[in-house]
C-alpha cells in the first residue's frame, strides 16, 4: 500500500504521485480495443503496445494494430520529452510512409475512437496547475479529486481534467474531459478493472466515453510483461514502418 501524507492539501503533489506511480523501465501489452456506438455491434481490434523509460523524464510509446485486415499494420509512435514538449507518427500501411502528427491535430480522434492524439501523450504534472476540490467514491472506493487546468490554454484540447484518485494505489478510478465550458464534461474515463503484476498495478480494463454522442471505446489488456529490456531502437520511425522489425517482441 501507498501512502501519500503529503498531498493532504496539495493538488501538485498529488498530481506528482500519480505520474510517479511505478510502472517499470519498460512495458509490453497485447490486448483489444472494442469500439462500441447505439443500435450498432461492437468493432473489436487487436493490438500491441510497447513502453519504454529512457530516464531523464524522457519516455516513448508504440502502439502496433494486429487485426482486423482493415487497420493491421497501423501504427503510431509517440515520444514525450522531458521539457514537457511531445512528438508523434502514424504509418498508415495503405499509404506506406509514415506521417507526424501537428500540434493542431491533437483534437483528432486516433484511428477513429473516443481517445484522441493528446489522451496517448504521458503529460507531465508541470503543464497545469492543480488544486483539490474534495472526495468522491467510484465503484466503492473513496478518492481525491484533483483538478487539473492548463497553464498554456492553446497547449491542451481541454479547458481542464477532473481526476478522481485513488489514494492507496495513486491509479486515476474516474477522469472527466472538459473541452467546451468549465461545467460540463464531454468524455469520460473510467477504470473498470486492475492487476498487480510484481510491484506495478496495471490497468486491465477500461472505458473512455463521448458524453454527447454516446460513442464508447473499451481498453482490454489481456497481457502485460515489464522490464524486459526492450531496446530504443523499437521505438524509431524506421520500427514504426516495417512491421518486421517489431514483430519478434511482441508476447
Amino acid at each position: 500500500m501507498i501512502a501519500f501524507p503529503i498531498w493532504a492539501n496539495d493538488g501538485a503533489a498529488l498530481a506528482q504521485a500519480v505520474y510517479d506511480r511505478p510502472s517499470g523501465r519498460d512495458l509490453t501489452t497485447f490486448g483489444r480495443m472494442e469500439l462500441t456506438e447505439k443500435d450498432r455491434s461492437p468493432r473489436i481490434r487487436e493490438m500491441v503496445t510497447y513502453r519504454l523509460d529512457k530516464g531523464g523524464g524522457e519516455t516513448v510509446n508504440l502502439i502496433r494494430f494486429l487485426d482486423p485486415e482493415d487497420i493491421a499494420g497501423t501504427g503510431l509512435l509517440s515520444s514525450d520529452n522531458a521539457d514537457g514538449s511531445n512528438e508523434q507518427w502514424l504509418y498508415l500501411p495503405a499509404l506506406d510512409r509514415v506521417r507526424r502528427i501537428a500540434g493542431d491535430r491533437q483534437g483528432g480522434r486516433f484511428v477513429g475512437s473516443d481517445l484522441y492524439y493528446e489522451d496517448l501523450h504521458e503529460r507531465k504534472p508541470s503543464l497545469d496547475r492543480h488544486r483539490l476540490l474534495g472526495k468522491d467514491v467510484v465503484n466503492g472506493v473513496a478518492c481525491d479529486l484533483l483538478e487539473s487546468v492548463p497553464i498554456e490554454a492553446d497547449e491542451s484540447v481541454y479547458r481542464k481534467r477532473v481526476s478522481c484518485v485513488d489514494r492507496t494505489t495513486a491509479l486515476a478510478l474516474r477522469v472527466d474531459y472538459f473541452e467546451k465550458d468549465d461545467t460540463k464534461p464531454t468524455k469520460r474515463w473510467l477504470l473498470l478493472a486492475k492487476q498487480k503484476h510484481g510491484d506495478y498495478w496495471t490497468v486491465t480494463d477500461s472505458r473512455i466515453s463521448d458524453l454527447l454522442s454516446g460513442h464508447e471505446t473499451r481498453m482490454i489488456v489481456l497481457d502485460a510483461i515489464y522490464d524486459r529490456g526492450l531496446p530504443a531502437k523499437l521505438f524509431t520511425s524506421r520500427t514504426l514502418a516495417d512491421e518486421g522489425l517489431e514483430s519478434e517482441y511482441r508476447p
